[in-house]
């Protein structure tokens, strides 16, 4: 009889507990539906920007833009109906699309709110597309069709590309640009002109002026001159050797880059230096010195001013070889992809002529067109530094 009461206390006590567990696992499908319908709830609700009258600019930061381009190609297509489909018809615009259009409205805030066309980036299939006359491009045979719609309504256009010169380098074609490499040149030729000019320039003022005629300084003669013919990916294996694993200098920035194309550009500079130093008259030294100047003084006041157009051509000419150079960066890590603009000469960086291999080594078709324009630019860069070398010679040229 005790047996038979325990056991029913026990079963009594197994089915409290069996009742409990399903009204738990009730709870939890119904808490996972109403989690499920709370998501597509504010799913629809996103589809708009979804700010308040009284909005602030972190709401505007944060507002839902990709939401809003859907909704306007939806309404463009509006026989669109399957998600895949759904997913062809957004890759027609740039991924960066929304973040243009969030600058455009933060830097025009009276357009919340008021239906206005606003111009943005297609994706790079599209363009090229469009552009090789509509024999290239990764484009479906849905987004041909939508793209022929969009060019009947006039939604197509051509511009200038100004984000070109004023963005970094990006996966995407449609966003690289070239201002990253722009300032990654400049900061290595900075620290070049500041190590190569006043080093270059001093050497050649004493191996012309005031070294001694003996086997050491032809010895150094001999190596300057041997130094310019050396390949110039044996100075970006030296910087790798000695700045970057010696001395710990940062890898990929251009204050190493400059201080190897400064010992690559120095022989340059060197030869041209003793050369204009050279045809300086023996004339000039000699009134210099028999009115009582120093050695010095002749040096520095009349045969360095008077070779100065031809110093200048050869540090101009050396800084134009030098901004071409791409194997001794490549040693040093300036092929990184940066998409950051550098702001110093300790930041990572890398430079044009690095930059046009990068984009000329990408399997992307679109690739292609910005490597032809970041040649155009070099060369740019390249005609102008000579037509200032030119410039500068007229310009300190002295006749005696």
């Amino acid at each position: 009889m005790n047996n038979t009461e325990q056991i029913k206390k026990s079963l009594k006590k197994r089915y409290r507990q069996e009742k409990r567990f399903r009204l738990l696992s009730l709870l939890a499908v119904l808490t996972g539906f109403a989690c499920l319908f709370i998501l597509l709830v504010d799913m629809i609700i996103n589809e708009k920007l979804n700010i308040s009258a009284n909005f602030d600019l972190e709401a505007l930061q944060n507002a839902n833009f990709r939401g809003l381009i859907k909704q306007s190609l939806h309404q463009l297509f509006p026989t669109v109906r399957k998600r895949s489909d759904k997913r062809a018809l957004m890759r027609l615009i740039s991924v960066d699309a929304e973040y243009r259009l969030r600058d455009k409205l933060q830097a025009e805030p009276q357009l919340l709110g008021e239906t206005v066309p606003i111009w943005l980036l297609v994706d790079d299939d599209v363009d090229t597309y469009l552009k090789s006359d509509k024999q290239f491009g990764r484009v479906s045979q849905e987004q041909i069709a939508w793209i022929t719609e969009l060019e009947q309504q006039d939604r197509f256009q051509q511009r200038f590309n100004y984000w070109f010169f004023q963005t970094g380098d990006s996966r995407e074609p449609e966003l690289a640009g070239i201002l990253g490499a722009v300032m990654g040149s400049f900061y290595t030729l900075l620290v070049t002109l500041l190590l190569s000019f006043p080093i270059g320039v001093m050497a050649a003022v004493y191996l012309e002026e005031f070294a001694p005629r003996n086997r050491w300084i032809d010895f150094i003669e001999v190596n300057i001159n041997n130094l310019a013919a050396v390949p110039s990916i044996v100075f970006g294996l030296l910087g790798l050797a000695v700045f970057i694993n010696f001395f710990g200098l940062p890898r990929s920035a251009p204050l190493v880059g400059g201080i190897v194309l400064a010992l690559m550009t120095l022989p340059t500079i060197i030869i041209a230096s003793r050369s204009a130093i050279k045809a300086v008259s023996p004339s000039m030294r000699e009134a210099a010195l028999g009115l009582g100047a120093s050695k010095i003084q002749v040096a520095f006041h009349h045969v360095v001013p008077l070779a100065m157009p031809g110093i200048l051509t050869g540090t101009i000419i050396g800084l134009a070889q030098a901004l071409g150079e791409t194997a001794p960066l490549l040693m040093i890590g300036m092929v990184a992809f940066i998409v950051d603009i550098p702001q110093g000469a300790t930041d990572a960086a890398t430079v044009l002529p690095v930059q046009i291999y990068l984009w000329a080594d990408s399997p992307e078709r679109a690739f292609v067109a910005k490597t032809a324009a970041a040649i155009l630019v070099l060369l740019l860069f390249l005609v102008a530094m000579n037509g200032l070398a030119v410039w500068l010679r007229k310009k300190f040229e002295r006749r005696w």
